[in-house]
């Protein structure tokens, strides 16, 4: 069995501009960076405008388990067999963080016959835009330092500087830091830390941003620290915000690529789902939805965590109506949702799938809420038997969905072409009829019950007197309209990673909140998640190298 890079490698792309064509994309309108990508001139952007828009399909999840379940190869292959079957189509995706292609992942640029080439640099730098983030959230770190070193004229109060450095790889030893050790000449000494690159503000800024204009006042509206009477100080005060636009210019332009059926797919933008909202670019999809009459993107991790914040963060923001979802689960992490062990996940067992299909019931359950149509995609596996494929359609078809078989790892289009003609029914059927969980006018504190209670299955949130008033205080100051951003595990509907399935009654515990002024959200903090990952005991770098002929080897 050929590995993904090896896939990947045989791969005979289009000249980029051949695949620009097919959404009528004009050469002077491409940033070329090499044969195979580019990025979408924003003047070009600009003028679409006045067009309609296409169709929406989100593709989610059930929680993630080590058994893999395949967003992104579902997503690429849904992309490739729409194209298949005569529809102008194209998929909008997430770039990959250094994070975890170095840490557990090894890639995430999907697989077997459903990718998105190239393979090695979508990984692997790309077009640099995670670099430009980086730079720009620490060259505003720097000037917050700059200014309280030369005298401080904005009387930061230095014990509520908001404001980390982040860096796109994960470190645990970084997540907290004392900096300015050394002397006068270093400035004054004080606690730190770093994030991720993908938990920046920034990240979710450019991701949010309409056009250049709106992410420079994005920008501005950072709050950085706060004075002696917690009045806030931001990004615009420091003077910072011009110089932080002119490092992310180039990088607010939508990447384009291809997969490995020559479907156009933007790649554009990367918050994790479980630390940030977990979305591409808005730039990217309303640039696909004006250009495409079928655009399939993505939300990251479960349904639960990125299928939430993007109906709830992004299509609100942006306007979008998402038109169809799809729901991706596999017959290996339902079984590892009913009990089963990894190494035993390849013998036959219907009643721990059963028991494990609790957790699809429940995005399905949680996905209606949204009045969205829901579909199931089954990422089939060599291992699957036929007593559980029929057993997990039988439960598919109890919760008043559709699940349909997908073999598009092995098969590329061919094998998702019924999942596709599916969709295009649903949506031409006209059964969406889109709106957010809660209004912008509910209290913060409402908001993030309504989403523990009706969306995780808690019975209680856990937040103590410091948090409310902090809450209480944002909606003084005129932020209460503001959505919320749950970071919380991936791998349960609570905060207890280990608590698999459909847990109830449980309480969600608040352990910090964050204001996101310039991005337009609340983050809220749950358990024991962390904004700075750590590697894992043997993380994928191990393996990941240059061959003899200098091909990087151990992507996958």
């Amino acid at each position: 069995m050929k590995s993904d890079i090896e896939i990947a490698r045989e791969a005979s792309p289009l000249p980029i501009g051949q695949i620009a064509a097919k959404l009528d994309i004009g050469a002077d309108a491409l940033m070329q960076f090499g044969p195979d990508k580019a990025k979408i001139d924003a003047s070009f952007t600009d003028s679409l405008g006045d067009r309609p828009d296409g169709n929406l399909i989100l593709v989610t999840a059930v929680n993630p388990t080590p058994a893999g379940e395949g967003k992104t190869t579902t997503t690429v292959g849904l992309g490739d067999a729409l194209s298949k079957i005569g529809k102008r189509a194209s998929i909008c995706i997430r770039e990959p963080s250094l994070g975890p292609c170095f840490g557990m992942k090894g890639g995430a640029a999907g697989g077997g016959y459903a990718q998105v080439i190239p393979m090695e640099d979508i990984n692997l730098h790309f077009t640099g835009d995670f670099h430009a983030i980086t730079s720009a959230h620490n060259l505003l770190a720097a000037m917050i330092d700059n200014h309280i070193f030369w005298g401080n004229a904005l009387e930061i109060d230095q014990r509520r500087i908001r404001w980390r450095r982040v860096m796109d790889m994960n470190d645990r030893a970084l997540r907290d830091v004392v900096t300015s050790l050394g002397g006068v000449n270093n400035g004054f000494p004080g606690q730190s830390g770093f994030d991720i690159t993908v938990a920046s503000e920034i990240m979710a800024i450019l991701c949010l941003a309409r056009n250049l204009e709106d992410l420079q006042q994005r920008l501005g509206d950072i709050i950085v620290a706060q004075r002696r009477d917690k009045s806030p100080v931001t990004c615009r005060d420091l003077k910072a915000d011009g110089a932080m636009t002119v490092l992310l210019k180039t990088a607010l332009q939508p990447n384009l690529v291809q997969t490995l059926e020559h479907t156009p797919a933007f790649i554009h933008g990367g918050p994790f789902a479980n630390i940030a909202h977990g979305c591409n670019s808005v730039m990217a999809t309303k640039t696909a939805l004006k250009l495409s009459d079928y655009v399939v993107t993505e939300a990251g991790f479960g349904a639960d965590l990125g299928a939430e914040k993007f109906f709830d963060i992004k299509c609100r923001k942006a306007g979008l109506n998402p038109a169809a979802v799809v729901i991706v689960a596999t017959v290996r992490a339902l079984k590892m949702n009913g009990g089963v062990a990894k190494a035993e996940l390849g013998e036959e067992n219907v009643e721990a799938l059963q028991h494990g299909c609790a957790n699809l019931g429940r995005h399905i359950e949680n996905l209606k809420r949204f009045g969205v149509p829901t579909l199931v995609a089954i990422n089939h596996f060599i291992s699957d038997t036929d007593a559980e494929i029929a057993a997990l359609e039988a439960y598919v078809e109890d919760q008043g969905s559709e699940a349909i078989i997908c073999k598009h790892w092995a098969q590329g289009s061919q094998g998702t072409e019924a999942l596709a003609r599916r969709v295009v029914s649903v949506i031409e059927a006209g059964e969406a009829d889109f709106s957010p969980l809660y209004p912008d006018e509910m209290p913060l504190m409402a908001k993030i019950e309504t989403i523990a209670r009706e969306i995780y299955g808690a019975d209680s949130v856990q937040a103590d007197s410091k948090i409310l008033r902090q809450l209480e205080a944002w909606e003084t100051e005129g932020h209460g309209h503001l959505p919320v951003c749950m970071a919380k595990t991936q791998y349960s509907f609570s905060a207890d990673p280990a608590l698999l399935g459909a847990p109830d009654g449980h309480e969600l515990p608040i352990r910090e909140v964050r204001l996101a002024a310039g991005a337009g959200f609340i983050v809220v903090i749950c358990g024991a998640i962390m904004t700075m990952p750590g590697l894992p005991r043997h993380p994928a770098a191990e393996v990941i190298g240059l061959d003899e002929i200098g091909q990087v080897t151990g992507l996958f």
